[in-house]
């Protein structure tokens, strides 16, 4: 079966190939799926350059997660041959065929296609975990979510908004101000260079935000620790700046607020019952179409480097999906 692989970590992509290899055999408790579509996630970047927290040693496969059918599973794990289920684990999901735990899967919500069941698991489980299970996200609050055209960005602003949230999305580039007004629908975007504290006081009305949502790091979010209102929360999702920041601990102190750190997929892993409630919670919400996934771009496997040098460039709104195929 085609699969991508890396070979050996570079800075340059130079050590990923899409190569034939055996199809994977599924081993007890696993489930055996056809991929029809896997999405790109940044972390799937950093392992390709051995800089992402997880490090799976050369060669591997990439991809964290996808969506597809079941060909083989274990009675007692619920499913099913044909059953269409999206997941993944921290590789394999590059390729035609992967093997995961039965838990790691989730039956794609209803009337969903498989690109955009790819696109939601990473982004918006995420998104969740960080504003509602530990953020403790209300109606009517006021989220700023910084990285809003990177595909957990976006779930950020989509699920803020579905919760009643009013949402301040932030991008560093001015040219993606209205791509990512058009798909996130927030309340404003704004570009988060400098002093942007002044914007986010004059759309909330001087009360700042409940909740700021950072993947960025680095100088947003010095800046950051200026936008959080009294009791608020300042969560540290990633560092795609590249930049991990400092605080001195006097600024969370005298400003009341807390400063969050978020593993969603550690997070899930500790608490499964909490993590399977998250993603029943997901599920419904995009079944009832409260949710939708934005993909940038869907695709060929074989055209594999068009997406990953889009992601390091930073030159997209939303995820990047791909399907099996040359």
């Amino acid at each position: 079966m085609q699969a991508l692989r890396v070979e050996r970590l570079t800075d340059d992509l130079s050590g990923v190939t899409l190569a034939e290899i055996p199809a994977p055999v599924r081993a007890p408790g696993e489930v055996l799926v056809q991929v029809r579509a896997a999405s790109l996630n940044y972390p799937d970047l950093l392992m390709t350059r051995g800089e992402y927290q997880f490090k799976p040693e050369p060669p591997f496969t990439s991809g964290l997660e996808f969506a597809g059918e079941v060909l083989e599973a274990d009675p007692e794990s619920g499913l099913t041959p044909g059953d269409r289920v999206m997941g993944g684990n921290k590789t394999g999901a590059f390729a035609e065929r992967a093997c995961v735990p039965a838990d790691k899967l989730s039956m794609m919500p209803q009337g969903m296609d498989f690109p955009t069941a790819a696109a939601m698991g990473a982004a918006y489980s995420t998104a969740f975990t960080g504003l509602v299970e530990l953020g403790g996200l209300q109606e009517g609050q006021w989220v700023l979510v910084h990285g809003a055209s990177g595909g957990v960005g976006l779930a950020a602003c989509d699920l803020a908004r579905a919760m009643g949230a009013r949402v301040i999305a932030t991008t560093g580039s001015p040219d993606k101000v209205g791509r990512i007004a058009a798909l996130a629908r927030p309340d404003a975007v704004i570009v988060a260079e400098g002093r942007f504290r002044e914007a986010v006081s004059d759309l909330t009305g001087g009360a700042l935000a409940d909740i700021v949502f950072d993947p960025v790091g680095g100088d947003v979010f010095d800046e950051s620790t200026r936008c959080v209102a009294f009791g608020g929360k300042l969560m540290v999702v990633g560092f795609t700046s590249g930049r991990i920041a400092d605080i001195a601990t006097n600024i969370p102190l005298i400003k009341g607020f807390s400063v969050v750190g978020l593993r969603a997929g550690e997070y899930a892993r500790r608490f499964p019952e909490r993590g399977r409630a998250i993603q029943s919670a997901i599920i419904r919400l995009a079944e009832a179409g409260a949710i939708t996934p934005a993909i940038d771009r869907t695709l060929l496997l074989s055209r594999w480097r068009e997406g990953f040098d889009a992601m390091a460039q930073r030159d997209l709104v939303g995820k990047v999906v791909f399907v099996p195929g040359a």
